[in-house]
């Protein structure tokens, strides 16, 4: 019997090389985000592979998240893996300077809309007694880096509810743990920068950065060890990267 797994964060970077993978290795998906068109154009590519159920909601937007995962079809109603992958940064700024926005907005999508799909998911896991929940982290929750402050505060937070959930759940057979990305190259340095799409490029040039595809690939291990092995707490970054701000770029 196929799995099925709901991703976060689909339309882009990281969740969309998820699905891209599960499709080809026949795990049906419900994909989750906020732009329709980018929902439509991905579940066309790939539903002649899986079957595709799409949701478009924002993370952040409670009762939407509640709704709208209770009204799921029948065929969808089981769901064997939860990626939390939907997150953002926004702003690069020393933190007497930084924006109250900013900082409400990665607060809400990176750990309260985490915790709301979570909520969403969960009682499902334990009531079949089973299931695997995947927190897309970064090493900015493993260390602080310069200007980094509230982001690397909400990702510190990804940290700890991912221990949370893991002891949590532990009595109820269900796999939880993270993986936590360096430097990727997706669309996460442009939203941070705001469009400024020079400034963002810059963040990866010039070295080899991680890719989405790097992550997806280890998303789809992490998932598909036998049963009786969790990996808990996974950190990846590009060869060139030492720590959260230890960079080579020559």
């Amino acid at each position: 019997m196929r799995k099925t797994a709901f991703i976060t964060g689909a339309t882009s970077g990281i969740g969309m090389a998820t699905a891209k993978l599960f499709a080809q290795n026949k795990i049906n998906l419900i994909l989750c985000g906020r732009r329709q068109e980018r929902l439509d154009k991905l579940k066309n590519e790939l539903a002649s592979k899986v079957d595709v159920h799409t949701l478009t909601f924002d993370v952040r937007d409670r009762e939407e998240v509640f709704r709208t995962i209770e009204g799921l079809p029948e065929s969808f109603q089981k769901i064997d893996i939860l990626v939390n992958n939907a997150g953002n940064a926004h702003g690069l700024d020393l933190m007497q300077d930084g924006s109250v926005d900013d900082w409400d907005a990665m607060i809400d999508i990176n750990v309260k809309g985490l915790l709301y799909v979570s909520k969403a998911i969960m009682p499902r896991m334990i009531e079949q007694k089973s299931g695997h929940i995947i927190n897309i982290g970064s090493i900015a929750g493993k260390e602080v880096y310069p200007k980094g402050n509230v982001y690397c505060a909400s990702k510190f937070a990804v940290d700890a509810l991912n221990n949370a959930m893991r002891i949590d759940l532990n009595e109820h057979g269900i796999r939880v743990g993270a993986v936590n990305p360096g430097l990727v190259e997706t669309e996460f340095s442009e939203v941070r920068f705001k469009g400024d799409s020079d400034r963002a490029a810059g963040v990866y040039s010039p070295l080899d950065a991680l890719q989405a595809d790097d992550i997806a690939d280890i998303i789809h291990f992490v998932v598909t060890r036998p049963y009786h092995v969790n990996i808990a707490d996974l950190v990846v970054v590009p060869t060139a990267q030492a720590s959260a701000y230890v960079i080579n770029k020559r």
